[in-house]
């Protein structure tokens, strides 16, 4: 536990794009690779993997370091404190407000195929049963879940991103119920997946729904919450990682990106996307301004390597950004100041 902030001395030298605005329309940002003010020799990280905000402001950001698994932020890049659950490859870091306010974490390590409840200062609550020990699958099948998202009923939905590419469902005590997706090796195939690396619930409609990445194939798909598939969104060339709902917007990560001349998944050439309510895209900071021609999105493209491997965006009650980044040297998360 980190009982004051270890501060960074701040260098001279500005990196490369500090201060620049990126961005489309009117979701511009003001890029601050200075934000963080934790001092990276002394509090270490290796990926930052995603980010969320609680009701008092703090940002908590997990890491797959088993050091310091959660660094906790204020909005001005002070580190309030650190805990760890020992988890050498924290990945998925959901943040849920039940009917009473009362707020809790789920993360999800896919080594070991853990998804633990926690409550803001790392207890653990509740941890969810294998999927094997459940009876949702076999013992022969991989089981390596990547994110959560929890229903307005407690309903806790497992995305098994990097195992056998189903959504697991349990309720809000951690029985299994069902599941839905499998995986699929085919280029076009609804309802199952190549890398169902994030979900998130999304009731922009007033119809709560679950939206799944489906990095490979470039796409968010959506289903009931009985898992029948809705409608899917193709994004071309970018690579995504979770979806991310805030106001009327869905936005992500893109972590990996193509290049103009080789479409295939690239490090190095991350940027975030934003949707409007309409599945359009409006802005890609750090990456190429979205173009349609007859109503189809036209690939999207890394504009300037402001970013690396974008793992996660994370808007906070002002609409700021900040962006965790994958294999990107150890650095610490960026801010995006909203400027327009």
């Amino acid at each position: 536990m980190l009982a004051a902030p270890y501060i960074r001395a701040q260098s001279k030298t500005a990196p490369a794009y500090h201060g620049e605005v990126i961005g489309h329309g009117n979701l511009r940002y003001r890029v601050d690779k200075r934000w963080s003010r934790a001092d990276p020799d002394r509090i270490k990280v290796k990926d930052c993997h995603e980010m969320v905000q609680s009701a008092d402001g703090r940002l908590f950001m997990l890491t797959n370091h088993a050091a310091n698994n959660l660094l906790v932020y204020a909005t001005d890049g002070r580190l309030l404190q650190t805990w760890t659950l020992q988890m050498g490859g924290a990945h998925g870091l959901t943040l849920h407000r039940d009917s009473n306010g009362r707020e809790s974490l789920y993360i999800t390590d896919p080594g070991p195929g853990r998804v633990v409840q926690t409550n803001l200062d790392g207890e653990i609550l509740m941890e969810l049963p294998h999927a094997v020990k459940c009876g949702a699958y076999q013992p022969a099948e991989d089981y390596r879940p990547t994110e959560t998202a929890v229903a307005p009923n407690g309903d806790i939905y497992v995305a098994d991103g990097y195992g056998s590419q189903f959504i697991l469902r349990f309720d809000a005590k951690g029985n299994f119920i069902s599941k839905f997706g499998g995986k699929s090796t085919q280029p076009t195939n609804p309802g199952r997946f190549m890398q169902a690396h994030g979900v998130a619930i999304d009731s922009r409609s007033g119809t709560s729904l679950l939206v799944v990445t489906e990095r490979v194939r470039n796409e968010f798909n959506w289903f009931t919450l009985e898992g029948k598939h809705v409608r899917s969104v193709y994004l071309p060339g970018a690579y995504i990682s979770r979806p991310v709902i805030h106001d009327r917007l869905l936005m992500s990560g893109v972590c990996f990106g193509a290049k103009p001349d080789d479409y295939r998944m690239w490090q190095g050439r991350g940027f975030i996307t934003i949707l409007d309510d309409q599945d359009r895209v409006i802005s890609n900071p750090g990456g190429q301004e979205p173009r349609y021609e007859e109503g189809r999105l036209k690939v999207m493209l890394q504009d300037k390597p402001v970013f690396h491997n974008c793992h996660d965006v994370c808007a906070d009650s002002q609409g700021d950004l900040y962006v965790c980044q994958w294999n990107s040297n150890n650095v610490m998360p960026y801010k995006l100041h909203r400027e327009s």
